[in-house]
């Protein structure tokens, strides 16, 4: 990537991405590196956010790209997170929040599920089958559980905390499965002229609206008051016409209080 001019590398995420911003005079634009994982990181990041577009929903547009050097170019969103603005005062955050979740509710209603990427091959989102659902949650007892159990303690602890595992997963599963974007938090969320744009969208699948959801109102990288949560979760509600909300609410209850 030498042969590009006013290159500034940027602060990177918790991905093996490496992202910089291109300037030149008024235009600037985002180079996405990966040389790693560089199918979901930049074909199927790309592929993602063509089926938002294409559902009037603001995500980064690719500009240009090249796959063979392991980087794509697209639209920049700027540097205002929505974590920025709710970090500053005299904000609503009870607003904010009301608009964070139309957009979720425009994600949601997302029918489509197949594009042609930038390489002419259909992409299709994948499932959120259980296997993949296990092996998220099943990192608590690889990752977690080793620091603050004693070795003699572990095994017992990881037999019957993944046997409770298996059994509230096989509950978990929704007949009507709907567009999951997998890392829907504030961090994600960027304020591009007043409206509110997503990124980080590689990892989507079709799966149980309620993650999404979670992810949000429970985000640990902004701590709401409970007050916020509930408003924030009945506003969702509000929009919902065929929703079990007692089950909701007992999945979310793990979350709020």
């Amino acid at each position: 990537m030498n042969h590009f001019k006013n290159i500034k590398k940027l602060k990177g995420d918790a991905s093996i991405r490496i992202f910089f911003r291109k300037k030149i005079k008024n235009f600037s634009s985002i180079m996405v590196f990966s040389r790693k994982e560089k199918k979901s990181n930049l074909l199927n990041y790309d592929s993602i956010n063509k089926i938002l577009i294409r559902n009037n929903i603001l995500a980064p547009k690719l500009i240009s790209e090249n796959y063979s050097n392991n980087y794509i170019e697209i639209q920049d969103f700027g540097n205002e997170t929505i974590l920025s603005l709710l970090k500053k005062n005299k904000v609503n955050k009870t607003q904010i929040f009301k608009k964070i979740i139309k957009l979720l509710i425009k994600i949601q209603n997302i029918r489509q599920t197949k594009v042609k990427n930038f390489k002419k091959n259909t992409y299709k989102i994948p499932l959120y089958t259980p296997n993949i659902l296990f092996g998220e949650a099943k990192l608590f007892s690889d990752w977690y559980i080793k620091k603050k159990l004693p070795i003699s303690k572990q095994i017992t602890f990881k037999k019957k905390f993944l046997k409770i595992l298996k059994i509230l997963i096989n509950n978990l599963i929704s007949k009507k499965r709907i567009f999951v974007h997998r890392d829907f938090h504030v961090s994600n969320l960027m304020m591009v002229k007043k409206q509110i744009g997503i990124i980080d969208s590689q990892d989507a699948l079709i799966g149980n609206k309620a993650y999404d959801l979670a992810s949000l109102i429970d985000d640990v990288r902004f701590r709401t008051s409970v007050n916020l949560k509930v408003k924030t979760l009945k506003y969702y509600f509000k929009f919902q016409k065929n929703i079990n909300k007692k089950i909701l609410l007992m999945i979310l209850k793990l979350f709020l209080f």
